[in-house]
C-alpha cells in the first residue's frame, strides 16, 4: 500500500485502489513507509474516515511526521483534537507532548516549546522523565541554566520524578557547556543519592566540560580513574579523541599525540572523528609537517582517507593564515576528488572572500550554495547564520534582500538562528520598499524571541506610512511597545493621522487610548478628528468614552467643530451631550449654536434633552429662547 501511495500523486483514483478494511498493523507500517508527509497525513485522515479507529499508536506516528516535516501548526492541532477524534478512547499521553516539544526545539522555536510544556501541565498530563530531559536540554542549550535549576526542582518536588542516568547526563553536558563544570560536577556526585550510575557518555560528557575549560590535566586524571571507580566502565575511542581536542586547544599538540599512542597502545582504534581532531590542532599551530604525517598515518593504519571535515580543516587553515588561493584550489579538489561539500566549506570559502573584498566571487559560491540547497541537508556540520553575515550584508546593500533571504530562510528550516542578520534582512527589504517582507520577518525573528533594533521599527513604521497603509503601521507599533521600545511622539501622531485619513475609527480610537496609557502627548487637532469619525461611524459611545478619558489626562478637543459636526448632520442628540460636557468642563459655548440645537430638539419633541441644556445654560447666565421649550412641551 506504501508503494502505492509513494508512486502516485493522491487523487480519488488513488483512493479507489487502496484496500479497506484497514488493519491496526496495515495503518502503522503504512504510515511509517509513506515517503511524503502531506500523503501519510492524507493517508491518515483517509483511513479515519474509512472507518479505522486509530490508536495512540498511529497518533504517535502521525504526530512524529508532522514534527520531522516542521508542520507544527497541523501538529498541535492534531494533539490537542485527539481526544475529541476518537470519542475519547485515546487519551493525551506524555509522549504525545514530548515529540512535538522536541520537534518546536528543533526548529528553534524556543518558546513554543515551553508553552507546550506548560500547557501540558494544565491539562492534567503529568510529565515524565523523558519530558523533563527534553525540557532541561532545550533551556541548557539555550543558556537559561537558572531555569533548567527551576524545571530540574519541580521534577524532584513537585511531580516526584526520579532522575535517570539520562537526566544527569544533561545536566553535566549543559553545565559544562555553559562555562558551569563546577555545578556540572555537582550533579554528577548527586547521581549515587538517586541510584544512578554514570555511565561512559557521563565521564566523556565531563571529560568535555573540563577540557573546555582548559583543564585538560584534570580531565585526563578522570580517564585514568574511570576503572578503578566503576567495574567494567573503561574509556572508548570518544574518551580519548576529547582528550586529544583537549590537548589541541591549549596548543600542546605533542602531548595530544602522546595520548594518540596511548589509546592505541589500550587497544582503542583512532577514527576519523580523531584524526580531524589531530588535523585541526596541527594546522591550528601551523604545523603542516606533521599535518602530513598523521594523513599518512591515517592511510596507512586505518585505511582512511580525507573526508568534507579534513579538507574543511584544511580550508580554514589556509584562510587563517592569509593563503586565500590556496584555500580556493583545495575547495576545488574536493570536487575532483568527489568529497561531498557541506555548509562549512561554503562558509569558510564565503566568509574569507568578503574579507579579501572579492564579494563577485563570494556570490558565486553564494548562488552555487543556493542552487545545490546545501543549508537544507543533514550532511555535514549544522550551518552556522553569522558565517554567512558579511556576504548577506553585502547583498542587502546592493538591492539583492530577496536572495539573502532565501538563504536565511533555509537556516531556519535547519534551526539556526542570530538576531542581527534578521535585523540585517529586514532593513534590506525596507530600503528596497519591499516593507512587508521586512514585517514578515520582524514576526519570525519575535516569535524566536528575538529583539529587533528600534531603528527597525521605526523604519517600517515610516515604510508603511510612505506606503498609505497605516494599519500595518499600527501593527508595527503595537509590537514595537511589546519590546518595551518608547515610539517617538511624532510617531504616534503620523500613525493616527494616516488612520484618520483612511477612515479607520476603531483603530485611530485605539491609538488615542495607548497614547493616553502610554502618557504620550496628545494633538487637539488629531484628537478631535478622530472624534468626528466615530460619529460618522456611528460609535457614539466609544467618542463619549475617548473624550472623557482625554479631559481626565489633562487634554482638550476642539469641542465647538465636533458638536457643529454634529448638528450639521443631524445628531441632536449626541450635539448636546457634548454642550454640556463643554459645559461641565467650564469651555466657552456659541450661543447661537446652542440655541439652534435647543431648537431643533424642541421640533422633534425631545424636550427633556432640550430643557436640560437650556437649565444649563441659565444657570450661567445665559438668556434664551425658552418660549419654544414651552411651546413644544405644551403641543
Amino acid at each position: 500500500m506504501a508503494d502505492l501511495i509513494n508512486s502516485q500523486p493522491w487523487s480519488n483514483t488513488l483512493v479507489s485502489l487502496l484496500p479497506t478494511p484497514l488493519s491496526k498493523t496495515t495503518v502503522l507500517r503504512t504510515l511509517r513507509l509513506i515517503k511524503d508527509p502531506s500523503k501519510a497525513l492524507r493517508f491518515f485522515k483517509w483511513a479515519q474516515q474509512s472507518g479505522f479507529p486509530h490508536t495512540a499508536q498511529s497518533y504517535f506516528i502521525m504526530l512524529q511526521i508532522l514534527g520531522r516535516d516542521r508542520n507544527l501548526n497541523v501538529a498541535r492541532n492534531l494533539l490537542f483534537s485527539i481526544e475529541k477524534k476518537s470519542n475519547g478512547t485515546v487519551k493525551l499521553e506524555d509522549r504525545f507532548f514530548n515529540t512535538l516539544i522536541r520537534s518546536y526545539a528543533e526548529a528553534g522555536l524556543f518558546k513554543e516549546s515551553l508553552k507546550l510544556f506548560q500547557t501540558m501541565k494544565s491539562v492534567a498530563v503529568s510529565p515524565s522523565v523523558v519530558t523533563f530531559n527534553s525540557v532541561l536540554s532545550i533551556l541548557l542549550k539555550r543558556g537559561r541554566t537558572n531555569m533548567a535549576k527551576e524545571v530540574y526542582d519541580e521534577m524532584l518536588h513537585t511531580y516526584g520524578v526520579s532522575p535517570d542516568t539520562c537526566t544527569y547526563n544533561v545536566l553535566i553536558r549543559g553545565f559544562c557547556k555553559n562555562s558551569m563544570v563546577d555545578e556540572g560536577f555537582r550533579f554528577f556526585k548527586e547521581m549515587a543519592s538517586f541510584n544512578c550510575d554514570p555511565d561512559v557518555v557521563t565521564y566523556n560528557t565531563l571529560v568535555d566540560g573540563l577540557c573546555r575549560a582548559g583543564k585538560v590535566r584534570i580531565a585526563r586524571n578522570l580517564v585514568n580513574a574511570m576503572s578503578r571507580k566503576c567495574e567494567g566502565l573503561n574509556p572508548n575511542v570518544v574518551t580519548y579523541t576529547t582528550l586529544i581536542r583537549g590537548y589541541c586547544m591549549k596548543q600542546e599538540v605533542d602531548e595530544a599525540l602522546v595520548v594518540l599512542e596511548e589509546m592505541s597502545g589500550r587497544g582503542i582504534e583512532p577514527n576519523m572523528v580523531t584524526y580531524n581532531t589531530l588535523i585541526k590542532g596541527l594546522c591550528e599551530v601551523h604545523k603542516l609537517d606533521k599535518m602530513k604525517d598523521v594523513l599518512e598515518w591515517m592511510k596507512d593504519n586505518g585505511g582512511f582517507s580525507p573526508d568534507t571535515f579534513t579538507f574543511n580543516t584544511i580550508i580554514h587553515s589556509h584562510c587563517c593564515a592569509g593563503n586565500l588561493d590556496e584555500a580556493l584550489k583545495v575547495f576545488e579538489s574536493m570536487k575532483k576528488f568527489q568529497v561531498r561539500m557541506d555548509s562549512a566549506s561554503y562558509s569558510t570559502m564565503i566568509r574569507s572572500l568578503c574579507q579579501k573584498g572579492d564579494y563577485d566571487m563570494a556570490e558565486v559560491l553564494f548562488d552555487e550554495l543556493l542552487e545545490k540547497e546545501i543549508l537544507l541537508s543533514n550532511f555535514g556540520s549544522k550551518p552556522l547564520a553569522a558565517a554567512y553575515s558579511p556576504l548577506i550584508q553585502y547583498l542587502c546593500e546592493h538591492g539583492k534582500s530577496k536572495k539573502a533571504e532565501r538563504v536565511m530562510r533555509q537556516l531556519m528550516k535547519r534551526g539556526t538562528q542570530d538576531g542581527q542578520l534578521y535585523n540585517t534582512l529586514i532593513m534590506g527589504h525596507c530600503k528596497e520598499g519591499a516593507y512587508e517582507s521586512g514585517y514578515e520577518l520582524l514576526v519570525w525573528m519575535l516569535r524566536r524571541d528575538f529583539l529587533p533594533d528600534v531603528d527597525i521599527y521605526d523604519y517600517l513604521i515610516e515604510g508603511f506610512l510612505l506606503k498609505n497603509k497605516p494599519l500595518l503601521a499600527k501593527e508595527t507599533l503595537e509590537k514595537m511597545l511589546k519590546s518595551s521600545y518608547q515610539p517617538k511622539t511624532v510617531t504616534w501622531h503620523s500613525i493616527l493621522a494616516k488612520l484618520l485619513e483612511k477612515g479607520c475609527a476603531h483603530e485611530s480610537a485605539g491609538v488615542i487610548l495607548m497614547m493616553l496609557e502610554k502618557n504620550v502627548r496628545q494633538n487637539i487637532n488629531l484628537s478631535t478628528e478622530s472624534l468626528k469619525l466615530l460619529f460618522r461611524c456611528g460609535q457614539q459611545e466609544r467618542a463619549f468614552e475617548i473624550i472623557d478619558l482625554v479631559y481626565k489626562n489633562g487634554y482638550r478637543v476642539t469641542v465647538e467643530e465636533v458638536i457643529q459636526f454634529l448638528f450639521e448632520r443631524g445628531k441632536l442628540s449626541e450635539a448636546c451631550k457634548m454642550l454640556l460636557f463643554s459645559l461641565k468642563n467650564h469651555q466657552n459655548v456659541n450661543i447661537n449654536l446652542c440655541n439652534a440645537i435647543i431648537l431643533n430638539l424642541c421640533k422633534i419633541n425631545k424636550v427633556s434633552e432640550a430643557f436640560k441644556l437650556c437649565y444649563e445654560l441659565v444657570e450661567i447666565g445665559f438668556c434664551l429662547l425658552y418660549i419654544y421649550i414651552i411651546q413644544a412641551h405644551f403641543n
